[in-house]
């Protein structure tokens, strides 16, 4: 569809403070809400029945209202508007009835005859094209059928039967293009942009318009937006999503930062060497129409199956004709397994992938969903996957006369001028205990990537890492005292408190657990996963001691990517079903070996790519959502073939002793069909079982 973009979109009405735009019924639903994120806008409300956008704005802001207005284009607006793929579906639907019952009211026979004879040669030309391929699909089937009612004169039936395909035909086009949108529009809110500098200037772009060579500007709390080379500024970036580091590492001019890691402290102005060559939104709604490589193996065996009962089909029809005449053997080809089999199982399945994108779950193709509803393994990455990658102080000690309170209190005294993950842990943790941290100290010197070095009390106080107390400053750390800290850390993080040239004390830093963490692995095993297990390149201590507190089964610490992959790869040549989830860089190997795996919502780009499902919230009870409703569909699948087997034998049974007639078995047949297609679209997940996945979000 062609977009109105900045210089071409007419405002039809213009007031103080409010402008009406017309745009393509696709576009303004989703440009209404991309608006409504500009901080100019008051709010932006969509007719997707006529295509208009009205902005409210501040008086003061019409310049920035326009400018929010430019920044449309197609590439960060999806396609479809759920609103008008149902208009167009009932516009459809309502033109096909209507025609259907005009023409058999108002249209004499030797008119309307004719007409149905030239709408069944589309029938007969799909059968003919299959028969040519050397199948013997449902194709042929339909036009068999169409064909001998014809030929027996039975007019109304043909007509019937044509209206019935018709209307699943659409019934299936209308759940596969809600399903794109929906995707589509998961992401679209997500879209991102970026601040550059272009001759001595700031300006801000879409993201989709970054270039290898722009200079990007990156500042506190961002996101780095492409892989590059810092060239002015000094920040601590936190990696955790490529590397597993729960603390953040320092950035300088000439260093290498990656696209996905955030800025936490301080601003960078980084070369762009790579951007991705397709926009993140442009691949995500491209998996719909990729997903014929993707289908589910249920589906596969389905559609298998569908193909090879059309045969015996054809053979009953052939017995029943030498046994009882044209009549009975009309009964036999109005009813086929194959067509419901064959159209129910792929509605159900994009109907999945339509209600995960509801949930917040993008899912490239419905085999993902069969594989996470039977892996008996379930592998978790630990930092920013199990952890929340936001560091809390979880231990302090004191040493030398020095006590645990003046300990906490001095370290968040002097980390609260330098706002990065560890020094927001040690402030919180002393705002927690009610530990009041007036400044008494002046000229903080701050030692990038060591720590900090201030006057406190009237005494020289440092804080930072050991080889920053240790080395460069010089304070000696007792065999004794890194005995007890190290036992005391687990494996965490440590930040060092020197007073006076001695040890004053230590903090042990760490990131928690997700608060669901513990509720999801107890919610794996009530859904059938045997095995869990956690897989990370942090320190063994950690490792455990989390692998403990959430219940998990076995772990694997100080892994490396290669040996994760390994280690993913022997599960599944031992015959076990995996599913992987993860978040950084180091996992994508694993990711990409696993029968499903799983990225987080702030996952590496790669992951991203990489994995075959995505979680939209940062809420790990996704994952149950998923398993879930794989179960579900499958459950659904296999209820659909019991009562197609069932209700299709009973007709066809009618049929052959003659209890109802052709046009009533075709009826029926093809109504059983379109209903339990229609019974196909409907959710998986009543909302009372999706708050009790959700309700401690």
């Amino acid at each position: 569809m062609n977009y109105i973009i900045a210089s071409d979109l007419p405002a039809t009405s213009s007031l103080p403070g409010r402008l009406r735009l017309r745009l393509e019924r696709g576009s303004a639903v989703y440009a209404a809400s991309a608006l409504n994120e500009s901080p100019c806008i008051i709010g932006a409300k969509a007719s997707a029945v006529t295509g208009s956008v009205v902005l409210h704005y501040r008086p003061d802001c019409r310049g920035a209202a326009l400018t929010a207005v430019s920044a449309l284009d197609e590439n960060v607006l999806p396609a479809e508007a759920e609103a008008d793929i149902g208009l167009e579906f009932r516009k459809r639907l309502y033109q096909k009835l209507g025609v259907h019952f005009a023409k058999k009211l108002l249209l004499p026979v030797w008119i309307r005859i004719p007409l149905d004879i030239l709408h069944a040669f589309r029938f007969i030309r799909r059968a003919a094209a299959s028969l040519r391929e050397r199948k013997l699909g449902v194709a042929v089937l339909d036009g068999a059928a169409i064909s001998a009612a014809m030929l027996q004169g039975d007019f109304n039936a043909a007509s019937s039967i044509m209206l019935l395909l018709g209307v699943s035909e659409l019934l299936e086009d209308y759940a596969r293009r809600r399903a794109r949108g929906a995707l589509s529009r998961s992401l679209v809110l997500n879209a991102d942009i970026v601040w550059i500098m272009e001759n001595g200037a700031e300006r801000q772009i879409p993201l989709a318009q970054l270039h290898v060579g722009a200079h990007a500007i990156v500042r506190c709390g961002s996101v780095i937006p492409a892989d590059g080379i810092a060239l002015e500024g000094e920040a601590a970036v936190n990696q955790s999503s490529l590397t597993g580091e729960s603390t953040p590492v320092f950035k300088r001019p000439g260093d290498t930062v990656f696209a996905g890691t955030a800025l936490e402290e301080g601003s960078l102005v980084i070369e762009v060497r790579s951007v991705a060559a397709e926009s993140r939104i442009a691949r995500i709604v491209d998996l719909i129409d990729r997903s014929e490589s993707l289908k589910a193996g249920v589906q596969s065996r389905a559609e298998r199956m569908a193909d090879k009962v059309v045969p015996f089909s054809f053979a009953l029809a052939a017995a029943a004709f030498a046994l009882g005449g044209a009549q009975k053997a009309l009964s036999a080809l109005l009813v086929d397994y194959s067509c419901a089999v064959k159209l129910s199982t792929p509605i159900s399945v994009i109907s999945a992938m339509r209600e995960a994108a509801s949930r917040k779950l993008v899912i490239k193709g419905g085999k993902f969903l069969e594989a996470a509803a039977e892996a008996d393994t379930v592998v978790f990455d630990k930092t920013g996957t199990l952890t929340t990658a936001c560091p809390q102080v979880f231990h302090v000690g004191a040493f030398g006369g020095f006590t645990r309170d003046e300990v906490l209190r001095t370290a968040a005294c002097i980390e609260e001028h330098f706002p990065h993950s560890l020094a927001r842990a040690v402030i919180s943790k002393a705002k927690e205990e009610g530990l009041s941290h007036e400044e008494e100290h002046a000229d903080v010197t701050y030692i990038a990537a060591h720590g900090i070095a201030t006057f406190y009390g009237g005494r020289r106080v440092v804080i930072g890492s050991r080889h920053f107390v240790e080395e460069d400053e010089h304070i000696p750390i007792l065999p004794e005292q890194s005995a007890q800290i190290e036992a005391e850390a687990q494996g965490a993080s440590v930040l060092y408190l020197g007073a006076d040239g001695r040890l004053a004390g230590f903090l042990c830093i760490a990131d928690p657990p997700r608060p669901e963490a513990i509720e999801v692995v107890a919610g794996l095993r009530a859904l059938g996963v045997r095995h869990i297990v956690l897989l990370t390149g942090d320190g063994d201590q950690a490792a455990r001691a989390m692998s403990r507190r959430l219940g998990i089964d076995e772990c694997r610490a100080q892994v490396l990517p290669e040996d994760k992959q390994a280690f993913v790869e022997n599960l599944r040549s031992s015959g076990h079903k995996v599913l992987m989830v993860g978040d950084g860089i180091n996992d994508s190997p694993a990711l990409a070996a696993a029968d499903v795996s799983v990225a987080m919502r702030d996952a590496s780009a790669l992951a991203r790519e990489t994995a075959d499902v995505t979680l939209l919230s940062d809420d790990l009870r996704g994952i149950l959502t998923l398993r879930l409703l794989g179960l579900r569909l499958l459950r659904r699948i296999r209820g659909n073939f019991g009562f197609i087997a069932g209700f299709n034998s009973a007709l066809i049974s009618l049929g052959l002793s003659g209890a109802i007639s052709a046009s009533t078995l075709a009826l029926l047949h093809n109504a059983s069909t379109t209903a339990v297609s229609a019974a196909s679209t409907k959710p998986l997940l009543g909302a009372a079982q999706y708050e009790n996945i959700q309700a401690k979000k």
